[in-house]
C-alpha cells in the first residue's frame, strides 16, 4: 500500500499505540481517522496532528457507533487502511482468597472490548474497503492488536489471554476469507510497551519490568508499534501473521 495520500483508521487514536501510529501515517503522507470513545481526548490529538487528521468518535463495540465512525473517516476518501488498537484487561483470578469464583461480569466485558470489538472492526472495516475499486491489487489492510498474553498469559490475566488468544486465532482465518475481496489482515502481539498505562505505575515496578526483557533491555515505545505497523500496510506480500513485537520476552507465570 502506497501510504501517501491514502486514507487509515486508527482505532484508540487518541493515546498510546494509537496515536503514535496515526502520527507516523500523518508524517508518511496519509489521511488518519483518529476513532476513540467520544469522551477521550480525541479532538485535541487530531488538532496536534495537523490538517490530514481528524477525530471520529465511535464506540468500537456498538456496530452502529463504530459504522459512523469509519463512515465519518470516509469523509477524507475511501477507507484503504484500519490500525485496530482499541482495548483494555482487567485483573480477573478463576478463585478468590476466600474461593469464590471470579466475576463473569468481568470476564464479558474484556471479551467485549477486545475481542468482539475486534471482530466488529474486521467485519466493519472489509465492509467498506470492499465497495471500493483496487489499488496496485489490493483493496485495504487491516492490523488488529494482540498481546503476548495471547502465548503466556500471567496469573490474573485470564480474560485478557483469552481475547488475546482469539485475535490471533482470527488473523490467518480472515486473512483467507478476505483474499478474494484483495484485503490483507495481519495481527501484532507487542510485549511490555510503555503506554499511558504504565505510565501510572512506580519507578521501581517500571524498572523490574524493563530488566525482565531479554534484549533491548527496557520497555517497548509506542513509535515502535507504529513503525511495525507502517511496515505492515506498505508490505503488500505481509497477510495472515501475527507478529511479536517483544524484545524475545516470554512472560513467566506472574
Amino acid at each position: 500500500m502506497q501510504l501517501n495520500g491514502s486514507v487509515i483508521a486508527v482505532t484508540g487514536g487518541a493515546s498510546g499505540l494509537g496515536l503514535a501510529t496515526a502520527r507516523r501515517l500523518v508524517d508518511a503522507g496519509a489521511k488518519v481517522a483518529l476513532v476513540d470513545l467520544p469522551g477521550s481526548d480525541g479532538e485535541a490529538s487530531a488538532k496536534e496532528l495537523g490538517e490530514n487528521a481528524r477525530f471520529t468518535p465511535g464506540d468500537v463495540t456498538d456496530e452502529a457507533s463504530f459504522g459512523a465512525a469509519l463512515d465519518a473517516a470516509e469523509g477524507l476518501g475511501p477507507l484503504q487502511g484500519l490500525v485496530h488498537c482499541a482495548g483494555s484487561g482487567r485483573k480477573l483470578r478463576l478463585l478468590d482468597r476466600e474461593g469464590n469464583p471470579g466475576s463473569l461480569e468481568d470476564f464479558e466485558f474484556v471479551i467485549r472490548l477486545n475481542l468482539v470489538g475486534s471482530f466488529n472492526a474486521l467485519r466493519l472495516g472489509a465492509a467498506r474497503m470492499a465497495r471500493h475499486e483496487p489499488v496496485d491489487g489490493e483493496r485495504g489492510a487491516i492490523i488488529m492488536t494482540a498481546s503476548v498474553a495471547a502465548f503466556e498469559g500471567q496469573i490474573g490475566q485470564i480474560p485478557y489471554t483469552a481475547s488475546k488468544a482469539g485475535i490471533v486465532g482470527m488473523t490467518i482465518t480472515a486473512a483467507r476469507d478476505l483474499a478474494s475481496k484483495g484485503i490483507r489482515v495481519c495481527t501484532i502481539a507487542p510485549g511490555i510497551m510503555d503506554t499511558p498505562l504504565l505510565g501510572r505505575l512506580r519507578e521501581d515496578v517500571r524498572e523490574s519490568l524493563a530488566v525482565s526483557v531479554p534484549n533491548p533491555q527496557r520497555l517497548g515505545t509506542p513509535d515502535e508499534y507504529a513503525q511495525l505497523a507502517q511496515a505492515i500496510l506498505e508490505n503488500a506480500y505481509l497477510n495472515g501473521e501475527t507478529i511479536r513485537l517483544d524484545g524475545a520476552l516470554r512472560m513467566a507465570p506472574r
